[in-house]
């Protein structure tokens, strides 16, 4: 993992009371839950998703920058899909795909490979990023 000192963006989110919000208020929705079948809200596969989406769209634009000079629009779509183990643990399978006006088969292909390369969670590497979870104090919000 890079030297503290290194990262360039923080954030925090809460999820609690079948609600999720970033501590900056960015973002505040309702969760959907699987023990309260009549809740509305995301699930958790449409916050995986979305997360990946934004993700690899930040990496795709930065790499679009060092493919082309033409101006062109970046698009990331992400499916994830949640499902359970036989032990009863969850797992998860994301598939993102980028498109951009204006590029060749070839720098399209450049570009998806670079921004893959770019981002914490490659398709390739599995030992790029970590997950650490651990219990919280009691009483801390």
């Amino acid at each position: 993992m890079p030297d503290p000192s290194s990262w360039l963006h923080e954030a925090s989110a809460t999820a609690t009371g079948g609600h999720v919000r970033t501590d900056d208020g960015g973002l505040s929705t309702a969760l959907a839950s699987p023990l309260a079948p009549h809740c509305t809200g995301l699930t958790p596969e449409q916050l995986l998703a979305a997360a990946f989406a934004s993700c690899l769209h930040h990496a795709a634009v930065e790499a679009a920058g060092e493919i082309t000079d033409e101006a062109h629009t970046v698009q990331v779509t992400a499916e994830a899909k949640l499902g359970r183990d036989g032990d009863g643990r969850y797992r998860a399978d994301v598939h993102a795909s980028i498109s951009s006006v204006g590029l060749s088969r070839d720098q399209l292909a450049e570009l998806v490979a670079y921004a893959d390369r770019l981002w914490p969670f490659s398709s390739d590497d599995n030992s790029r990023h970590r997950l650490t979870v651990s219990a919280a104090e009691n009483g801390r919000r």
